[in-house]
């Protein structure tokens, strides 16, 4: 009995000691350590040229800020006030709004259409999808060089083939009412970033839900709006948030296609936001004015976002809560 005992005994393994407490905290306090040297010229560059710009920027805010004497005179709420005055404030962020609101939709559909038709895609998908990403790597300038020959409105490649089926072109880079569809057009262009991202989350939708649903009889339509939108939920709400973000803050277009004096007419109808912020500040020099503009712009950018959180979390499907 007691060599059965001794030989159970025996065939024990003996279990390594755990380590002493406080050599484990020490060990989480070098990782901590060098975790945060790591990352230290980030912090640093943040601390100075984004938090600490951003203060700055408030600060100025309320003074007559001019950058040719780098005198500030106090101002209390007087640029805030110029702000419900000028009527320009608010057409461009009219404009921006329009923009941000046809822009976004447009995007995540195209975006997603694309991605569904690559992860379809079974011989050559490395080839396609390297294809289907170049249009982003194209630099903002020469899109939009090419967007002024393809929208030109009496020779543009566009209205030419419009034309070829018996539809005349507007006048694109004129008309008032069409100025906004071509920078969404323009902006179009590089939605390969948006469709990556849906790639990926496609990718990552279980194949068994399919299989099961087809046995089913689910149709197609049936599939995506049960099966896909679910799944890829969370990748809808994080596309929908990034892209409203820029859209509101959408620049580059704008200004390459309507405000480098090429192309007159529009001006009205092409002025953004951020462009008539940026002609406060590096036009006209009026710093304090440009600061409540950009601080406006931040708490207008706070609120949407806050509004999509509290409304996507509604929608969003996460799978820990299964």
């Amino acid at each position: 009995m007691s060599t059965i005992a001794a030989a159970g005994s025996g065939k024990r393994k003996a279990r390594p000691p755990k380590p002493p407490k406080q050599k484990l905290g020490s060990l989480r306090r070098k990782e901590a350590v060098a975790g945060y040297l790591f990352i230290s010229p980030w912090i640093i560059g943040f601390l100075i040229f984004t938090l600490g710009a951003m203060v700055y920027s408030l600060v100025i805010s309320f003074s007559y800020y001019q950058l040719a004497t780098n005198t500030a005179r106090p101002a209390g709420f007087a640029n805030y006030e110029r702000l419900l005055e000028d009527p320009k404030v608010m057409g461009s962020l009219g404009n921006t709004l329009f923009y941000a609101v046809l822009a976004v939709p447009f995007e995540i559909v195209l975006a997603l259409g694309l991605a569904m038709l690559l992860n379809s895609v079974r011989r050559g998908a490395g080839f396609f999808r390297t294809v289907f990403y170049l249009p982003k790597m194209t630099p903002t300038v020469a899109t939009a060089s090419m967007f002024l020959l393809l929208l030109n409105g009496n020779q543009g490649a566009i209205n030419r083939g419009l034309a070829a089926i018996g539809i005349q072109g507007p006048q694109w880079l004129l008309d008032p009412d069409w100025v906004k569809p071509s920078i969404v057009l323009m902006t179009l262009w590089g939605v390969a970033g948006t469709m990556v991202i849906f790639l990926a989350a496609l990718q990552n939708v279980p194949t068994e839900l399919y299989e099961v649903a087809e046995v089913d009889g689910a149709g197609p339509l049936r599939r995506f709006w049960n099966i896909t939108l679910p799944m890829i939920s969370g990748a809808v709400f994080f596309n929908v948030l990034v892209l409203t973000i820029a859209a509101f803050q959408v620049f580059d277009q704008a200004f390459l296609l309507f405000h480098r004096d090429q192309v007159q007419g529009a001006s009205d109808a092409s002025l953004f936001y951020a462009i008539y912020l940026f002609q406060q500040a590096f036009r006209q020099f009026d710093f304090g004015f440009a600061s409540a503009m950009a601080w406006l712009l931040f708490v207008i950018i706070v609120a949407i976002s806050l509004i999509q959180v509290r409304v996507g979390n509604r929608f969003v499907y996460y799978e820990s809560e299964r």
